[in-house]
């Protein structure tokens, strides 16, 4: 037995005792219990005893609602030591108080004390948010309202006990839509829940209906322990007499022309198709740059309100025109115009997604050939001219032909990823096209292209080159070749051109210069006829021509003296066209009586040095003098040799003593046709 239990006792019935016990304890007070109690059960309330029990043994029992009556078994109480329990948790939003009575009996069931009444009392929680009695709620205002106008009044409750702070309502409004003019168009009595508008400017035109969330919370509008729930509040702006009529029109996208926006009708008494009934229409107001005309339809006599001019809808979005209507004739004397032949006529221009453009464009840029990869030329951007549209341009590459140019999608700047080349066959007049694109995000996608020209200053990057870089001189076109340089060419000493010479002609050559060598040592004459001399005249580089007989050379030029001053013994007509003749004649290198086979590559060196330093040089190409092999020789010119034959007729063995540089020729003329 609990000895901290609290204890209620029954009145004595003695009479003394029962007036001193009946002061005492005779309003028993009420026992609380809170609802929701988590246990354990079953959880001691309070000790029912009776004084007759220090005699005798004593049965306790309780009975009611709670008790012995539904909901039974709540309460139950110990018949010997008289205990009373709770069985279970309690809701006080389900019972809010029990209304109990305990009785005392002996064991034969005789009532040894009057029953008395127990009232348990359930305490209260906060378990419970507050409930709308509608999760939407709808209420009206007029347009044009005051501040202070009533609109509704929402109303929650709350199960929990209202007298307690679990029950105590609080209100407020947690957002408007739309928050135009304002976004605290109204507000709420938070005790009661009455909504009234709180500034001006409600326009049914404008705005015709406001959504509001409401909240409601507990514990006096705690947000930290009370508990909260919301609902939705729809109010209506009604409709007041607050605008004239007008002509509407239908709204109208920007950048269009020829678009009939309106029909104005108007009435006329008169005679119909005649001019006292046909109509005209003027714009007296609202168009001062004549961006519309009213053209009368001449079946309907209708005015048509047309667009004649391109509409920005980033310079103005409506438009308010005044239309008068007259006749074609003016009315008669003493009739004036009323006023309904003047009409207003309101349009709205709708905004475009309308293409980027790039200023300017095309745009032009100067620098220098050569520049390396990676590096930046400019900044290429387009403008978006929707100004009032959130969107963003990106960049791309349309055109480049050379693949020599990339932009950065979001800034726009343009690097080289290869090196600018002017000598490009993409580049024409020194000037590289170059198309880009820029692209919104607007829905439908807009785009704009811009040219970028990129003028190429000259660099000197490019080496001179020889053309052609190859030629050929045969006999026979037949013969076979070997590759050779030329000497003197050209006057540049570093100009080589491969020569293709056949060896039928190389070999013939050489054994006929040795042969006038020898005879020329003897005669030591002064001029030789033209057709005496060997020397090569070579005059065309890429025909091969029928051979030497069909060539009428003229071998004169190449005839020089080797043993008398050049100015002392050369006869007029015999200096060649070329020369200049106020300088003196170049002093060419001239071979000793017996030279070595192995001596003549190193006398056509010399001959080209002395031909490099002569300041009577044409700077063109020229025959030029490397020898002169005399006069009188008994071989003839090679004109007279029948080169077309194999060669077979002639002994060329003696090429084998010449070295090893003529071993091959040996080889190729000296054996069998083979």
């Amino acid at each position: 037995m609990s000895k901290d239990l609290k204890e209620i006792a029954f009145p004595s019935r003695n009479m003394d005792s029962q007036l001193k016990r009946m002061k005492r304890d005779w309003v028993i007070p009420p026992i609380n219990v809170p609802e929701n109690s988590r246990g354990p059960f079953p959880q001691e309330l309070v000790r029912i005893r009776s004084d007759h029990d220090k005699n005798r043994s004593l049965r306790y029992s309780v009975t009611g609602p709670g008790a012995d009556q539904p909901p039974n078994g709540i309460f139950i109480i110990d018949p010997i030591s008289g205990e009373l329990s709770v069985n279970k948790p309690l809701d006080r939003e389900h019972i809010s108080n029990f209304h109990l009575r305990a009785h005392a009996v002996d064991l034969n069931g005789n009532q040894v004390e009057n029953p008395i009444d127990i009232v348990i009392n359930v305490i209260d929680m906060n378990d419970n948010r507050p409930e709308f009695t509608h999760q939407i709620w709808n209420g009206t205002v007029p347009e044009g309202s005051k501040p202070g106008t009533f609109v509704m009044t929402v109303t929650s409750v709350d199960k929990d006990d209202p007298k307690t702070a679990n029950g105590m309502l609080r209100y407020k409004i947690l957002s408007q839509n739309p928050e135009s003019p304002t976004s605290n168009m109204f507000t709420i009595n938070n005790k009661t829940g009455g909504i009234i508008t709180v500034a001006a400017g409600l326009d049914r035109e404008k705005v015709p209906q406001y959504t509001l969330i409401i909240q409601a919370t507990d514990m006096e509008g705690n947000p930290m322990y009370g508990l909260s729930n919301t609902a939705t509040a729809v109010i209506r702006i009604t409709d007041v007499n607050d605008n004239p009529p007008e002509f509407t029109a239908e709204t109208v996208p920007e950048n269009r022309v020829n678009v009939i926006v309106a029909n104005l009708t108007v009435t006329d008494k008169d005679q119909p198709n005649t001019p006292a009934w046909n109509a005209v229409y003027k714009i007296t107001g609202g168009d001062p740059t004549g961006r519309f005309s009213v053209p009368t339809d001449p079946t309907t006599n209708e005015g048509l309100v047309t667009v004649v001019k391109p509409i920005d809808y980033e310079i103005s979005r409506t438009y308010v025109l005044t239309v008068e209507a007259r006749n074609e004739v003016p009315l008669a004397r003493g009739i004036h115009s009323p006023r309904q032949s003047t009409a207003t006529v309101s349009i709205r221009v709708i905004d475009v997604n309308e293409s980027p453009y790039f200023e300017p464009n095309p745009k032009l840029i100067k620098l220098e050939e050569g520049m390396m990869p990676e590096s930046t030329l400019t900044t290429f951007t387009a403008q978006d001219p929707d100004r009032f549209m959130q969107q963003s341009i990106r960049y791309s590459k349309l055109s480049d032909p050379a693949n020599w140019l990339k932009i950065d999608p979001n800034t726009g700047r343009i690097t080289t990823i290869a090196i600018l080349d002017r000598e490009s066959p993409f580049v024409k007049n020194s000037l590289y096209n170059a198309t880009f694109m820029a692209s919104d995000n607007g829905v439908p996608p807009a785009s704009g292209t811009g040219t970028l020209q990129i003028y190429l200053l000259d660099i000197n990057d490019n080496a001179p080159k020889v053309f052609p870089q190859e030629t050929e001189i045969c006999e026979k076109a037949r013969a076979k070749c070997y590759q050779h340089h030329c000497t003197r060419w050209r006057p540049e000493p570093q100009c080589w051109i491969p020569l293709s010479v056949c060896p039928s002609v190389l070999v013939l050559m050489f054994v006929v210069w040795m042969k006038r060598r020898d005879k020329e040592r003897q005669a030591k004459q002064l001029l030789i006829d033209p057709e005496d001399d060997v020397r090569d005249n070579i005059l065309k580089y890429d025909e091969e021509g029928g051979g030497e007989e069909d060539q009428d050379y003229d071998l004169s030029q190449l005839q020089q003296p080797d043993t008398i001053e050049p100015d002392a013994i050369k006869p007029v007509g015999i200096r060649r066209l070329d020369e200049r003749p106020l300088h003196p004649e170049p002093q060419y290198p001239m071979r000793s009586a017996a030279p070595h086979p192995g001596d003549i590559g190193d006398f056509i060196n010399e001959g080209l040095k002395a031909a490099d330093n002569d300041p009577t040089a044409p700077p063109y190409d020229s025959l030029l003098v490397f020898d002169y092999e005399g006069s009188g020789s008994t071989a003839g010119s090679l004109s007279s040799l029948n080169s077309s034959s194999s060669g077979g007729d002639q002994d060329y063995d003696y090429l084998n003593d010449w070295g090893p540089r003529f071993r091959k020729l040996a080889d190729m003329y000296g054996g069998s046709d083979d």
